[in-house]
């Protein structure tokens, strides 16, 4: 349950800097952060739930479906 959660609350994560990385770019103002830092966080925190999912897999905390159909 607590993996679920953890790749929920990273999705949500990903959704925001989506989200701050879109504003920065249609304000498009000389002195916000870059857009790249927002897309960066992004990206780690894709990589991050793919480990995760990984690692749940590989100790039992998770099993993948046994038949696709």
């Amino acid at each position: 349950m607590l993996i679920k959660i953890l790749v929920g609350g990273l999705l949500i994560f990903m959704v925001f800097n989506l989200f701050k990385a879109m504003m920065i770019m249609l304000k498009n103002e000389p002195d916000s952060p870059p857009m790249s830092k927002f897309i960066g966080r992004r990206l780690i925190a894709s990589a991050v739930i793919i480990v995760l999912i990984l690692l749940a897999v590989a100790t039992g905390l998770i099993t993948p479906n046994p038949r696709p159909y």
